[in-house]
């Protein structure tokens, strides 16, 4: 029998305010165990939590910018559960009146459009830490406890991991367009739980679920998918029952992990905070807020492929970082071929990123370095594989190409006497490859090419040697 995929996520995004959702500690990443707390945001008796104005804005604008109906009436309430990190025994989150609900995400999974469906976004606050020291045994960090959040919950409208990826890659760059997340992974920011179930291909009844909670990184709740995706057909094909429930992915061992059954609703007891008034926007207030919106991912891409002539595939990469499009706007300024300058970002920029173990936001190099090389290769001053070599060491040094070209002798040279007698004397040398080529194996070509770029440093201009090449050859 074969079988279909059906996956839901439910993402926590932290909201990248300057203080908490319910009080005025600082929201900042790290620190010494319990220096970001205070008695608001560890639950002590007496005290009375204030909602933060500014995540209401940010969650608000997340809504917009994905597609949400946003809600002119909504309210905060208690999730009763207990953990050793929450230290309330309660989360004040969002349950029946969510400020943001019925949105989507457009994705384009193998050339493929679809839209994932977006049930809600609410806003709730977060838990804090346990520090497990083993035999000395767990410690509770409440920095984290208050920190605010938004839950991004979808519709099962996800088929597969490849889907899911390219879901979360678009949410990621959205949140980190519009400015209400550092989305950093590495620091929890962006975190997600995956639900996964499946069914007999037609079906339309979903399946038992499981829940993966806290995966914290795209290549995990993608491997994390297929995992479970496969242990549930295997259950199933050997007559047993999926078990509806929460597990844990264990990324070293690349399996799931049972921890406990899966709640439902009811088991939360929900009921309104009493100590928050409702949440109560006007239509002006949301329209503002809209208007205050940057240019979004996809209408970016739209934008690259209608008005610069890229691909779709060019587009997307160039739009996936907001950084990666600023840098390529900021050179496109100054040097007006698309085409040639994407090649360039999406070659050797991500590739330079990549080996220095940098991401994009923490990249210093300027688009001025990248325009000037790539104005010498148009020059003729450098080839392309120069100029490329060049464009390196600036990125790693901050010198300036033409700099970095005078120093080290790099000029291309175009000196049509002295690559004559050169290729003369390789041609003379080698009568085989003279041969083949006479005998139309164009390919031998490429021995010339190797050898005079060889002995010139791959210094020589290529059209010109091509042209001498040819012209001896015939002679």
């Amino acid at each position: 029998m074969t079988y279909e995929t059906v996956v839901g996520l439910e993402v926590h995004v932290e909201l990248s305010t300057k203080t908490k959702i319910f009080c005025g500690c600082a929201n900042e990443f790290g620190g010494e165990p319990n220096t970001h707390a205070c008695p608001v945001c560890t639950g002590m008796p007496g005290v009375l939590p204030v909602l933060n104005k500014r995540v209401v804005e940010y969650a608000v604008k997340a809504g917009l910018a994905l597609n949400c109906e946003i809600a002119n009436f909504s309210k905060m309430d208690r999730k009763g559960y207990y953990y050793p990190d929450l230290p309330k025994a309660y989360q004040i989150s969002q349950f029946d009146l969510p400020i943001c609900k019925n949105g989507y995400i457009t994705i384009h999974t193998n050339g493929v459009e679809k839209k994932i469906r977006i049930l809600r976004i609410h806003m709730e606050e977060d838990a804090g830490k346990l520090l497990h020291e083993g035999s000395l045994g767990s410690k509770a960090d409440y920095n984290r406890c208050g920190v605010p959040l938004i839950e991004i919950v979808t519709e099962p409208d996800i088929r597969s991991s490849e889907e899911a990826r390219d879901f979360l890659d678009i949410l990621k760059a959205t949140m980190d367009y519009i400015g209400v997340s550092d989305v950093k992974m590495q620091e929890g920011s962006l975190r997600c739980d995956v639900n996964v179930s499946v069914r007999p291909q037609g079906s339309e009844t979903l399946g038992t679920r499981c829940e993966m909670k806290n995966v914290n990184s795209f290549s995990a709740a993608c491997k994390a998918i297929d995992y479970e995706a496969a242990r549930q057909i295997d259950l199933i094909e050997d007559g047993d029952k999926v078990i509806q429930q929460t597990r844990r992915w264990d990324d070293d061992k690349g399996k799931t992990f049972a921890m406990r059954g899966k709640e439902e609703a009811h088991d939360y007891r929900y009921f309104p905070d009493p100590d928050l008034v409702p949440i109560v926007l006007t239509n002006t207030e949301i329209k503002a807020f809209k208007d205050a919106l940057p240019e979004l991912p996809a209408a970016k891409r739209a934008r690259y492929v209608s008005e610069l002539g890229l691909t779709e595939y060019d587009a997307g990469v160039l739009t996936n970082s907001k950084y990666i499009a600023e840098y390529f706007e900021t050179a496109l300024k100054a040097y007006d071929q698309p085409k040639k300058l994407a090649n360039w970002v999406m070659g050797d920029l991500l590739r330079l990123l990549k080996d220095a173990g940098l991401l994009p936001e923490e990249m210093k190099s300027d688009p001025a370095l990248m325009v000037e090389a790539l104005k010498l290769v148009d020059a003729g001053v450098v080839n392309v594989t120069v100029g490329k070599a060049v464009f390196e060491e600036a990125f790693k040094t901050g010198k300036k190409p033409a700099d970095i070209v005078e120093e080290k002798g790099l000029k291309q040279i175009s000196d049509t006497g002295e690559l004559e007698a050169m290729i003369q004397k390789l041609i003379a040398d080698n009568p085989k490859p003279v041969a083949d080529y006479k005998s139309g194996n164009a390919k031998a070509l490429t021995f010339f090419v190797g050898q005079v770029m060889k002995a010139t440093q791959v210094k020589a201009n290529p059209q010109v040697f091509n042209e001498i090449v040819l012209k001896e050859i015939e002679k």
